[in-house]
Protein backbone atom coordinates (compact mmCIF):
# COMPACT_ATOMS: atom_id res chain seq x y z
CA UNK A 1 0.00 0.00 0.00
CA UNK A 2 1.13 3.52 -0.79
CA UNK A 3 1.80 5.85 2.10
CA UNK A 4 1.93 9.68 1.67
CA UNK A 5 2.67 12.18 4.57
CA UNK A 6 1.71 15.98 4.65
CA UNK A 7 3.71 18.31 6.77
CA UNK A 8 2.62 21.21 8.23
CA UNK A 9 4.70 23.88 10.89
CA UNK A 10 8.33 23.39 12.17
CA UNK A 11 11.55 21.54 11.90
CA UNK A 12 10.39 19.37 13.95
CA UNK A 13 7.74 18.19 12.55
CA UNK A 14 9.74 17.58 9.28
CA UNK A 15 11.86 15.32 11.20
CA UNK A 16 9.15 13.51 12.85
CA UNK A 17 7.23 13.02 9.28
CA UNK A 18 10.64 11.44 7.78
CA UNK A 19 10.64 9.20 10.47
CA UNK A 20 7.29 8.29 10.50
CA UNK A 21 7.62 7.79 6.72
CA UNK A 22 10.66 5.37 7.43
CA UNK A 23 8.21 3.54 9.79
CA UNK A 24 5.85 2.70 7.84
CA UNK A 25 8.43 1.78 5.25
CA UNK A 26 9.67 -0.90 7.56
CA UNK A 27 6.38 -1.99 7.94
CA UNK A 28 5.52 -2.53 4.62
CA UNK A 29 4.38 0.27 2.99
CA UNK A 30 5.71 2.62 0.22
CA UNK A 31 6.23 5.97 0.22
CA UNK A 32 3.75 7.75 -2.49
CA UNK A 33 5.27 10.29 -4.57
CA UNK A 34 3.67 13.54 -4.07
CA UNK A 35 1.55 13.86 -7.41
CA UNK A 36 0.90 9.67 -6.97
CA UNK A 37 -2.71 8.69 -5.53
CA UNK A 38 -2.17 7.16 -1.84
CA UNK A 39 -4.09 4.42 0.10
CA UNK A 40 -3.28 5.97 2.90
CA UNK A 41 -2.92 9.89 4.41
CA UNK A 42 -0.65 11.24 7.47
CA UNK A 43 -1.44 14.92 8.37
CA UNK A 44 1.54 15.79 10.89
CA UNK A 45 -0.50 18.83 12.30
CA UNK A 46 0.85 22.23 13.59
CA UNK A 47 -0.99 24.03 16.59
CA UNK A 48 1.22 27.30 16.72
CA UNK A 49 -1.07 29.60 15.37
CA UNK A 50 -5.19 29.50 14.73
CA UNK A 51 -4.32 29.60 10.96
CA UNK A 52 -2.05 26.65 10.84
CA UNK A 53 -5.00 24.56 12.76
CA UNK A 54 -7.16 25.86 10.09
CA UNK A 55 -4.74 24.51 7.18
CA UNK A 56 -4.90 21.24 9.16
CA UNK A 57 -8.43 21.26 8.46
CA UNK A 58 -8.59 22.20 4.62
CA UNK A 59 -5.77 19.66 4.20
CA UNK A 60 -8.07 16.72 5.91
CA UNK A 61 -10.98 17.63 3.93
CA UNK A 62 -9.30 17.92 0.86
CA UNK A 63 -7.86 14.97 0.97
CA UNK A 64 -11.77 13.00 2.02
CA UNK A 65 -12.62 15.30 -1.08
CA UNK A 66 -10.15 14.16 -3.85
CA UNK A 67 -9.03 10.90 -2.60
CA UNK A 68 -12.82 9.13 -0.87
CA UNK A 69 -11.63 5.73 -0.22
CA UNK A 70 -8.22 6.50 1.43
CA UNK A 71 -7.33 6.05 5.01
CA UNK A 72 -6.60 9.38 6.77
CA UNK A 73 -4.54 9.93 9.29
CA UNK A 74 -4.30 12.92 11.84
CA UNK A 75 -1.39 12.82 14.35
CA UNK A 76 1.17 15.74 15.56
CA UNK A 77 -0.04 19.23 17.92
CA UNK A 78 -3.60 19.69 17.04
CA UNK A 79 -5.06 16.64 18.79
CA UNK A 80 -2.30 16.28 21.41
CA UNK A 81 -3.17 20.01 22.32
CA UNK A 82 -6.77 19.88 21.70
CA UNK A 83 -7.78 16.60 22.71
CA UNK A 84 -11.11 16.99 23.46
CA UNK A 85 -12.05 20.21 20.93
CA UNK A 86 -9.35 19.96 18.50
CA UNK A 87 -10.98 17.79 16.29
CA UNK A 88 -14.47 17.94 16.82
CA UNK A 89 -15.73 17.61 12.65
CA UNK A 90 -12.81 16.09 11.81
CA UNK A 91 -13.42 13.37 9.13
CA UNK A 92 -9.57 11.39 10.16
CA UNK A 93 -10.21 7.67 10.56
CA UNK A 94 -7.23 7.27 12.73
CA UNK A 95 -6.44 10.36 15.53
CA UNK A 96 -3.01 10.11 17.78
CA UNK A 97 -1.01 12.80 19.16
CA UNK A 98 2.53 13.47 19.52
CA UNK A 99 3.09 11.05 22.31
CA UNK A 100 2.33 7.67 20.85
CA UNK A 101 3.22 8.32 17.14
CA UNK A 102 6.06 5.65 17.09
CA UNK A 103 2.93 3.20 17.21
CA UNK A 104 1.41 4.61 13.70
CA UNK A 105 1.63 0.88 11.89
CA UNK A 106 -0.31 -0.78 14.39
CA UNK A 107 -2.67 1.59 14.46
CA UNK A 108 -3.19 1.45 10.17
CA UNK A 109 -3.33 -2.33 10.72
CA UNK A 110 -5.83 -2.32 13.36
CA UNK A 111 -8.04 0.11 11.00
CA UNK A 112 -7.72 -1.41 8.32
CA UNK A 113 -8.52 -4.79 9.75
CA UNK A 114 -11.95 -3.12 11.81
CA UNK A 115 -12.32 -0.44 9.93
CA UNK A 116 -13.40 1.17 12.92
CA UNK A 117 -12.24 4.60 13.48
CA UNK A 118 -9.41 5.40 16.21
CA UNK A 119 -8.81 7.55 18.98
CA UNK A 120 -5.46 7.67 20.86
CA UNK A 121 -4.42 10.60 22.78
CA UNK A 122 -1.64 9.50 25.14
CA UNK A 123 -0.33 12.25 27.68
CA UNK A 124 3.00 12.44 27.43
CA UNK A 125 5.79 10.63 29.24
CA UNK A 126 9.60 11.67 30.53
CA UNK A 127 10.34 9.87 27.07
CA UNK A 128 7.99 10.14 24.60
CA UNK A 129 9.14 11.77 21.71
CA UNK A 130 12.62 10.97 21.69
CA UNK A 131 13.02 7.34 20.29
CA UNK A 132 13.97 6.50 16.74
CA UNK A 133 16.09 8.15 13.93
CA UNK A 134 16.44 9.05 10.46
CA UNK A 135 18.07 8.00 7.70
CA UNK A 136 18.16 11.47 6.03
CA UNK A 137 15.68 13.84 5.26
CA UNK A 138 14.81 13.32 1.65
CA UNK A 139 15.80 15.68 -1.30
CA UNK A 140 17.74 17.94 1.38
CA UNK A 141 21.49 18.65 1.39
CA UNK A 142 21.52 19.25 5.39
CA UNK A 143 20.07 16.58 7.44
CA UNK A 144 18.11 17.53 10.72
CA UNK A 145 18.57 15.54 13.98
CA UNK A 146 16.02 16.01 16.60
CA UNK A 147 17.98 16.64 20.29
CA UNK A 148 15.39 17.60 22.38
CA UNK A 149 11.07 17.45 23.20
CA UNK A 150 8.95 20.16 24.86
CA UNK A 151 8.74 23.23 26.70
CA UNK A 152 8.55 24.38 30.48
CA UNK A 153 8.23 28.50 30.00
CA UNK A 154 4.18 28.45 28.71
CA UNK A 155 4.02 32.04 27.68
CA UNK A 156 1.02 33.48 27.72
CA UNK A 157 -0.06 33.13 23.90
CA UNK A 158 1.30 29.59 23.30
CA UNK A 159 -0.37 26.26 23.07
CA UNK A 160 2.77 24.52 22.16
CA UNK A 161 3.68 23.37 25.96
CA UNK A 162 0.16 21.67 25.73
CA UNK A 163 0.75 20.32 22.57
CA UNK A 164 4.70 18.92 23.70
CA UNK A 165 4.39 18.81 27.31
CA UNK A 166 7.86 19.31 29.37
CA UNK A 167 11.39 19.57 28.12
CA UNK A 168 12.99 16.22 27.72
CA UNK A 169 16.48 15.86 26.32
CA UNK A 170 17.74 12.85 24.19
CA UNK A 171 20.97 10.72 25.24
CA UNK A 172 23.95 12.13 23.82
CA UNK A 173 24.97 8.31 23.09
CA UNK A 174 21.95 8.24 20.96
CA UNK A 175 22.52 11.86 19.13
CA UNK A 176 26.23 10.87 18.21
CA UNK A 177 24.78 7.12 16.93
CA UNK A 178 22.25 9.19 14.40
CA UNK A 179 24.91 12.11 13.49
CA UNK A 180 27.63 9.16 12.65
CA UNK A 181 24.61 6.97 10.42
CA UNK A 182 23.82 10.54 8.57
CA UNK A 183 27.64 11.61 7.87
CA UNK A 184 27.76 9.04 5.30
CA UNK A 185 25.12 10.86 3.15
CA UNK A 186 25.40 14.31 4.83
CA UNK A 187 28.41 17.20 5.41
CA UNK A 188 26.13 19.18 7.12
CA UNK A 189 23.22 19.25 10.19
CA UNK A 190 20.83 21.28 11.93
CA UNK A 191 20.22 20.53 15.90
CA UNK A 192 16.25 21.23 16.16
CA UNK A 193 13.98 21.31 19.75
CA UNK A 194 10.72 22.41 20.55
CA UNK A 195 12.87 24.67 23.09
CA UNK A 196 16.26 23.48 21.71
CA UNK A 197 18.43 25.96 23.82
CA UNK A 198 16.95 23.77 26.58
CA UNK A 199 18.88 20.61 25.16
CA UNK A 200 20.40 18.51 28.53
CA UNK A 201 18.62 20.58 31.72
CA UNK A 202 17.10 17.73 32.31
CA UNK A 203 20.28 15.20 32.30
CA UNK A 204 22.72 17.42 33.40
CA UNK A 205 24.19 18.62 29.79
CA UNK A 206 23.59 22.07 27.47
CA UNK A 207 23.80 22.51 23.94
CA UNK A 208 26.99 22.58 23.54
CA UNK A 209 27.99 19.41 24.63
CA UNK A 210 25.84 18.23 21.63
CA UNK A 211 27.48 20.47 19.67
CA UNK A 212 30.82 19.49 20.57
CA UNK A 213 30.14 15.60 20.46
CA UNK A 214 28.92 15.88 16.68
CA UNK A 215 31.95 18.35 15.91
CA UNK A 216 33.80 15.10 16.26
CA UNK A 217 32.74 12.99 13.88
CA UNK A 218 34.65 12.48 10.38
CA UNK A 219 32.27 13.64 7.63
CA UNK A 220 30.24 16.52 9.17
CA UNK A 221 31.67 19.91 8.23
CA UNK A 222 28.71 22.00 9.62
CA UNK A 223 26.57 22.16 12.44
CA UNK A 224 23.39 24.49 12.52
CA UNK A 225 21.16 25.20 15.45
CA UNK A 226 16.90 25.51 14.94
CA UNK A 227 15.05 28.30 16.87
CA UNK A 228 16.43 29.30 20.70
CA UNK A 229 15.56 31.41 23.22
CA UNK A 230 17.65 33.97 24.33
CA UNK A 231 17.73 33.70 27.73
CA UNK A 232 19.00 30.32 27.71
CA UNK A 233 22.03 31.40 25.71
CA UNK A 234 24.58 32.13 28.64
CA UNK A 235 27.78 33.48 28.00
CA UNK A 236 29.60 29.81 28.69
CA UNK A 237 27.57 28.20 25.88
CA UNK A 238 28.58 30.88 23.26
CA UNK A 239 32.09 31.05 24.42
CA UNK A 240 31.89 27.26 23.66
CA UNK A 241 30.37 28.02 20.04
CA UNK A 242 32.74 30.13 19.13
CA UNK A 243 35.96 27.95 19.43
CA UNK A 244 34.01 24.96 17.57
CA UNK A 245 35.33 25.42 13.83
CA UNK A 246 32.39 23.66 12.36
CA UNK A 247 29.94 25.57 13.88
CA UNK A 248 28.13 27.62 11.85
CA UNK A 249 27.59 31.56 13.23
CA UNK A 250 23.22 32.07 12.19
CA UNK A 251 21.19 32.66 15.31
CA UNK A 252 17.89 32.39 15.33
CA UNK A 253 16.91 33.74 18.18
CA UNK A 254 13.29 34.38 19.09
CA UNK A 255 12.43 38.08 20.40
CA UNK A 256 8.50 38.12 19.81
CA UNK A 257 8.58 41.73 20.91
CA UNK A 258 10.99 44.56 21.44
CA UNK A 259 8.52 46.50 23.92
CA UNK A 260 9.27 45.31 27.96
CA UNK A 261 5.00 45.78 28.88
CA UNK A 262 4.59 43.41 26.00
CA UNK A 263 7.33 40.90 26.68
CA UNK A 264 5.95 40.83 30.63
CA UNK A 265 2.46 40.36 29.55
CA UNK A 266 3.73 37.34 27.26
CA UNK A 267 5.97 36.17 30.02
CA UNK A 268 8.56 36.38 28.09
CA UNK A 269 12.26 35.89 30.33
CA UNK A 270 13.96 38.61 29.24
CA UNK A 271 13.82 42.36 28.85
CA UNK A 272 14.61 44.08 25.67
CA UNK A 273 17.61 45.26 27.25
CA UNK A 274 19.32 42.06 27.79
CA UNK A 275 18.00 40.72 24.12
CA UNK A 276 20.46 43.36 22.55
CA UNK A 277 23.27 42.42 24.91
CA UNK A 278 22.93 39.43 23.42
CA UNK A 279 22.99 40.39 19.95
CA UNK A 280 26.07 42.32 20.78
CA UNK A 281 27.70 39.73 22.66
CA UNK A 282 27.43 37.47 19.31
CA UNK A 283 28.70 39.85 17.11
CA UNK A 284 31.70 40.13 19.00
CA UNK A 285 32.45 36.73 19.54
CA UNK A 286 31.52 35.53 16.05
CA UNK A 287 32.69 36.85 12.67
CA UNK A 288 30.11 37.76 10.56
CA UNK A 289 27.03 36.28 11.88
CA UNK A 290 23.28 36.37 11.19
CA UNK A 291 20.96 36.91 13.43
CA UNK A 292 17.17 35.77 12.56
CA UNK A 293 13.96 36.21 14.62
CA UNK A 294 10.15 35.69 15.23
CA UNK A 295 8.29 39.10 15.93
CA UNK A 296 5.02 39.32 16.62
CA UNK A 297 2.27 42.49 16.55
CA UNK A 298 -1.15 42.43 17.87
CA UNK A 299 -0.47 41.11 20.92
CA UNK A 300 -2.87 41.08 23.80
CA UNK A 301 -3.30 44.70 25.19
CA UNK A 302 -0.41 46.04 23.02
CA UNK A 303 -0.72 50.04 22.34
CA UNK A 304 0.51 51.81 19.63
CA UNK A 305 3.55 53.06 22.04
CA UNK A 306 4.35 49.07 22.56
CA UNK A 307 4.04 48.41 18.83
CA UNK A 308 5.93 51.95 18.00
CA UNK A 309 8.73 51.07 21.11
CA UNK A 310 8.70 47.09 19.07
CA UNK A 311 9.18 48.53 15.82
CA UNK A 312 11.95 50.86 16.93
CA UNK A 313 13.87 48.04 18.61
CA UNK A 314 13.56 45.99 15.57
CA UNK A 315 14.91 48.68 13.11
CA UNK A 316 17.85 49.21 15.88
CA UNK A 317 18.86 45.44 15.69
CA UNK A 318 19.46 45.02 11.84
CA UNK A 319 18.29 41.59 11.87
CA UNK A 320 19.61 39.16 8.54
CA UNK A 321 15.45 37.91 8.58
CA UNK A 322 12.29 38.68 10.35
CA UNK A 323 9.98 36.30 10.60
CA UNK A 324 6.43 38.43 11.16
CA UNK A 325 3.18 37.00 11.65
CA UNK A 326 0.08 38.70 13.69
CA UNK A 327 -0.74 37.07 17.33
CA UNK A 328 -3.38 33.95 17.18
CA UNK A 329 -5.95 33.91 20.27
CA UNK A 330 -5.70 30.42 21.37
CA UNK A 331 -8.23 29.16 23.49
CA UNK A 332 -6.53 27.61 25.93
CA UNK A 333 -3.56 29.87 26.77
CA UNK A 334 -3.85 33.04 29.79
CA UNK A 335 -3.66 35.57 26.65
CA UNK A 336 -6.74 34.43 25.55
CA UNK A 337 -8.87 36.10 28.41
CA UNK A 338 -6.59 39.25 29.01
CA UNK A 339 -8.29 42.50 28.45
CA UNK A 340 -7.92 44.66 25.47
CA UNK A 341 -7.82 42.04 22.34
CA UNK A 342 -6.69 44.28 19.53
CA UNK A 343 -8.83 45.00 16.19
CA UNK A 344 -7.93 43.02 13.42
CA UNK A 345 -7.69 45.76 10.95
CA UNK A 346 -5.32 47.40 13.61
CA UNK A 347 -3.06 44.49 13.34
CA UNK A 348 -2.77 44.28 9.96
CA UNK A 349 -2.24 47.92 9.55
CA UNK A 350 0.88 46.92 12.13
CA UNK A 351 1.78 43.83 10.37
CA UNK A 352 2.41 46.20 7.06
CA UNK A 353 4.68 47.97 9.10
CA UNK A 354 6.39 45.53 10.62
CA UNK A 355 6.52 43.43 6.84
CA UNK A 356 8.38 46.81 5.41
CA UNK A 357 10.43 46.79 8.33
CA UNK A 358 11.75 43.40 7.82
CA UNK A 359 12.48 43.24 4.28
CA UNK A 360 14.28 46.59 4.91
CA UNK A 361 16.54 44.93 7.32
CA UNK A 362 17.14 41.74 5.50
CA UNK A 363 18.27 43.96 2.19
CA UNK A 364 20.26 45.81 4.35
CA UNK A 365 22.27 42.89 5.98
CA UNK A 366 22.55 41.25 2.13
CA UNK A 367 24.37 44.65 1.13
CA UNK A 368 26.72 44.11 4.27
CA UNK A 369 27.90 40.79 2.96
CA UNK A 370 29.23 41.94 -0.68
CA UNK A 371 33.13 41.61 -0.53
CA UNK A 372 32.65 38.60 1.70
CA UNK A 373 34.12 35.65 1.14
CA UNK A 374 32.37 31.86 2.20
CA UNK A 375 32.19 28.68 1.99
CA UNK A 376 28.43 27.51 0.31
CA UNK A 377 27.14 24.39 0.35
CA UNK A 378 25.26 24.18 -3.13
CA UNK A 379 21.07 22.97 -2.81
CA UNK A 380 19.68 23.40 -6.21
CA UNK A 381 20.29 24.79 -9.30
CA UNK A 382 17.53 27.52 -10.36
CA UNK A 383 17.68 28.32 -13.93
CA UNK A 384 19.86 30.26 -16.78
CA UNK A 385 22.58 28.14 -14.97
CA UNK A 386 22.71 29.40 -11.79
CA UNK A 387 22.63 27.00 -8.79
CA UNK A 388 21.72 28.48 -5.11
CA UNK A 389 23.09 27.63 -1.91
CA UNK A 390 23.81 28.80 1.81
CA UNK A 391 27.08 30.36 3.59
CA UNK A 392 28.07 29.55 6.60
CA UNK A 393 25.78 32.02 8.41
CA UNK A 394 23.11 31.02 5.92
CA UNK A 395 23.00 33.78 3.99
CA UNK A 396 21.54 32.47 0.25
CA UNK A 397 24.05 32.98 -2.81
CA UNK A 398 23.51 32.11 -6.18
CA UNK A 399 26.12 31.05 -8.75
CA UNK A 400 26.85 30.53 -12.43
CA UNK A 401 28.51 27.46 -12.84
CA UNK A 402 27.49 23.76 -13.41
CA UNK A 403 28.44 22.63 -9.60
CA UNK A 404 27.29 19.88 -8.41
CA UNK A 405 24.45 19.26 -5.73
CA UNK A 406 25.73 18.66 -2.19
CA UNK A 407 29.63 20.33 -3.15
CA UNK A 408 31.18 22.89 -1.09
CA UNK A 409 32.50 26.13 -2.83
CA UNK A 410 34.34 28.81 -2.15
CA UNK A 411 33.10 32.06 -3.09
CA UNK A 412 32.71 35.57 -3.19
CA UNK A 413 29.84 38.09 -2.78
CA UNK A 414 29.52 40.11 -5.21
CA UNK A 415 25.69 41.70 -5.70
CA UNK A 416 22.72 41.41 -3.73
CA UNK A 417 19.71 41.16 -4.60
CA UNK A 418 16.10 41.32 -3.18
CA UNK A 419 16.01 37.61 -1.99
CA UNK A 420 19.74 36.45 -2.62
CA UNK A 421 23.19 37.34 -3.22
CA UNK A 422 25.06 36.51 -6.28
CA UNK A 423 28.71 35.42 -5.55
CA UNK A 424 31.30 34.18 -8.01
CA UNK A 425 33.72 31.32 -7.46
CA UNK A 426 36.89 31.50 -5.99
Amino acid sequence: MKVFVYTLGCKVNQYESQQMEENLKSAGYDPADKNEAADIYIINSCAVTATAVQKTRQTIGRIRRDHPDAVVCLTGCVPQAFPTGGCEGCSADIIIGNSNRGELPKYIAEYLRTKTPIIRIEPHTKDSGLSGTVSGLGERTRAYIKIEDGCNRFCSYCIIPYARGRVRSRELSDIVAEAKALSQGYREVVLVGINLSAYGSDIGLTLLDAVNAIAEIDGIDRIRLGSMEPDLLTPDVLAGLAECPKFCPQFHISLQSGCNETLKRMNRHYTSEEYYKLVCDIRCAFDNPSITTDVMCGFAGETDDEFESSLAFVKKIGFAKIHCFVYSRRRGTRAYDMENQVKPEVSSARMARLLEAAQQSESSFFDSQIGTVSKVLVERPVGDGFVEGYTENYTPVRILGDIAKGSMVDIKIEAAESQYCIGSLI
